[in-house]
């Protein structure tokens, strides 16, 4: 079945090559202004799919991003970004890209072709009926990540999707289908640019909303983030120091002891 891929139609600019770089900056920033506004128009959709990962979550279950290329390394860095900012398990929120881990520096050649093997992949980590797998692809044909959703489906494991072209073959085996039209991009074809961005923005949407709903951030704070560097003990500090009347060293103390701020906080509001 055919269908129109706006990812690959030709770019709305010609002679990119007898720009100047004034020029060629200008014109993709034009670009890239037009994504918000097409993920605007998904808003119905990924909040559906976001009320259904909470659930899924609450329920045990994980979720999972599958993609290829620029698309699944953009789920495994959403995926990886998850427990240094939330705190949460690093098996919670997975990435996985065709071809293992290596395809995140280095393409793998036809890796997206297989069509059996994204489900070997998630059987690893013994996925199952609680979990909720996304399927990322720009165009919406990718194999790797069609072949992975109608396992899932066959084994009555919820899906989604995030792809920038209506009435894809990824979007028809997608239980909760994410379509993010960008149009052409500005180098004709080269996805990992508007496409890229709106897969990025929606990724971001989707991890975020969903912590804030499992209770990961309290009023507008990363209460539960790791304390990995200097920068984010200090922040944390910081943030204690807004919740309680503490002096920058009183808070610091009582970081370093609980090691969290959620935890210090508690700690100090329970006495």
């Amino acid at each position: 079945m055919s269908f129109t891929k706006t990812t690959e139609q030709s770019s709305n600019y010609k002679h990119l090559e007898k720009m100047s770089v004034s020029e060629l900056l200008q014109n993709i920033n034009n670009e890239d202004k037009t994504v918000p506004l097409a993920v605007e128009k998904a808003l119905p959709k990924i909040e559906k799919t976001v009320e259904k990962v909470v659930s899924q979550l609450k329920n045990g279950g994980r979720l999972f991003y599958i993609g290829a290329g620029t698309s699944g390394r953009l789920g495994v860095v959403d995926a990886s970004e998850c427990p240094p900012t939330f705190g949460v398990s690093f098996d919670l929120v997975v990435g996985i890209i065709a071809g293992g881990d290596k395809a995140i520096r280095k393409a793998v050649e036809f890796a997206e072709d297989d069509m059996e093997q994204a489900w070997k992949d998630l059987l690893e980590f013994n996925i199952n009926q609680n979990d909720f797998v996304i399927g990322i692809a720009a165009s919406g044909t990718t194999p790797y990540v069609i072949g992975g959703l109608e396992k899932c489906n066959q084994h009555n494991i919820p899906t989604g999707c995030i792809t920038c072209n209506e009435g894809s073959p990824l979007s028809k085996v997608s239980q909760f289908p994410i379509e993010v039209v960008v149009g052409p991009e500005f180098v004709t074809g080269s996805s990992r640019m508007k496409a890229g961005t709106a897969q990025k923005l929606v990724l971001n949407m989707i991890s975020t909303a969903t912590m804030i709903q499992l209770g990961k951030v309290k009023g507008n704070k990363m209460v539960d983030m790791q304390l990995s560097n200097n920068k984010l003990v200090d922040r944390g500090i910081r943030m204690i120091m807004s919740e309680i009347p503490v002096s920058y060293e009183e808070a610091g103390v009582l970081l370093e002891k609980f090691g969290s701020v959620r935890k210090a906080v508690e700690s100090y509001q329970s006495q």
